[in-house]
């Protein structure tokens, strides 16, 4: 049969104000929900102090083990420790040497290439069993935007980073289209399996029905992209909106400010820039954080405060942007549809009054109400430069950040 060894990762999605909220979980609880819906994995079991990982080797049952950090980050394997460990990911022949292990890892950060120089903090660590891949694969179900539907995306060239496999080598990327309601059918799986290479029926069917258990994860976790990367083929021949899984997220991995964010309702991505954005709608963000790049600046943040802001949840807003010292300048870009902009003229106004607000205020407001929202900054008497033009405001946010 098959056995998934190395990372699985889920997407999970929640629809909270009108917005998507995105989760990561670690390896070793996607392991216990990969086998939740029969999908075998090797044998693996945390340990949350370097005391507990000596025991759960001692009382493992094998004594050839892997100890992995558990850090949500791509790299673990080649990263490093700010202890001096090198290596989130090591072999282990004793319960001592998990121990040892342990000892350097949890607590410790791992700086990987993709947590930034920072790293980010272990708090746990997984010991497993090894197993030997005679064949490593990979595997997702996702959502795709050129079908517009979801997809099963399969390589015999698994292990390894599957962007770098798609560039230099497109037909080795096999992409098969799942009907939302009824899933991957055994037929279709099965040949799937075949393209990828397994020659017996035995392995075909049990990869098939790996495949099956994804789309039956993806769908009823609500989720937005399952991969395994690898599934492995082993020497043996053995082929390797939910309360329930947001219940295991790890805030500790997360940036603060994000967290703190998304207790408030507010779609927010820290950057390294130094000019505050606060705008309404994805799209919006996106296009306002162009024109300040155009005009030279650096956007500290992606903030999309969404049509049901309040008040409230502007200054809210303010709180977050101004909690980052490398913020030089508020840009406030507002297109009222939903979002009434008397709204957030008058969370602008509350919070640069209540927060004492010291940094230059540059905002921008059309739509709904905008007459309205204009006559109450311009009868606060607060220092808030107001623009109608985009790009004029945009300039005048980059001046005076710089």
């Amino acid at each position: 049969m098959f056995r998934y060894i190395g990372k699985a990762s889920s997407l999970a999605r929640a629809a909270s104000a009108g917005q998507r909220r995105f989760l990561s979980i670690h390896e070793y609880q996607s392991m216990k929900l990969l086998n939740s819906y029969g999908i075998p994995t090797p044998k693996s079991v945390p340990a949350h102090s370097p005391q507990e990982a000596f025991e759960v080797a001692k009382n493992f049952g094998k004594d050839e083990l892997v100890i992995k950090a558990q850090v949500l980050a791509g790299g673990r394997g080649k990263g490093h420790f700010d202890t001096g460990l090198q290596g989130g990911v090591h072999m282990v022949g004793s319960p001592e040497q998990a121990q040892e292990f342990a000892s350097k890892m949890i607590g410790s950060k791992l700086i990987t290439k993709q947590t930034g120089a920072g790293g980010r903090i272990c708090n746990a660590v997984m010991l497993a069993e090894r197993r030997q891949p005679a064949h490593e694969y990979y595997v997702a179900v996702l959502n795709d935007r050129t079908t517009q539907g979801v997809v099963l995306v399969a390589s015999a060239q698994g292990g390894m980073n599957i962007e770098e496999v798609a560039a230099k080598d497109p037909s080795a990327i096999i992409t098969t289209p799942i009907n939302f309601e009824n899933g991957l059918s055994k037929p279709e799986a099965v040949e799937v399996a075949k393209k990828l290479g397994f020659s017996d029926e035995q392995t075909q069917n049990e990869a098939a029905d790996i495949f099956i258990n994804l789309y039956r994860i993806f769908k009823e976790r609500d989720a937005t992209q399952i991969e395994i990367n690898p599934m492995a083929l082993t020497t043996d021949g053995a082929v390797l909106w939910q309360k329930d899984v947001f219940a295991l997220r790890d805030i500790s991995q997360e940036e603060p400010s994000e967290v703190e964010a998304q207790k408030a309702n507010l779609n927010f991505i820290k950057l390294d820039g130094n000019i505050g954005c606060l705008v309404n709608g994805a799209g919006l963000a996106m296009a306002t954080m162009d024109v300040l790049s155009l005009h030279g600046g650096n956007p500290a943040n992606f903030l999309d405060v969404g049509g049901g802001a309040t008040p409230e949840t502007v200054k809210k807003a303010f709180e977050i942007l101004l909690a980052d010292p490398k913020v030089k300048s508020i840009f406030i870009n507002i297109f009222g549809g939903i979002m009434r902009c008397d709204y957030i003229a008058e969370g602008v106004i509350k919070a640069t009054k209540e927060l004492d607000l010291k940094i230059p205020l540059v905002v921008r407001l059309k739509g709904t109400k905008e007459a309205e929202a204009k006559q109450m900054i311009k009868e606060s008497g607060l220092k808030i430069i107001a623009f109608d033009g985009l790009d004029e405001a945009a300039e005048q946010a980059v001046s005076l950040a710089t």
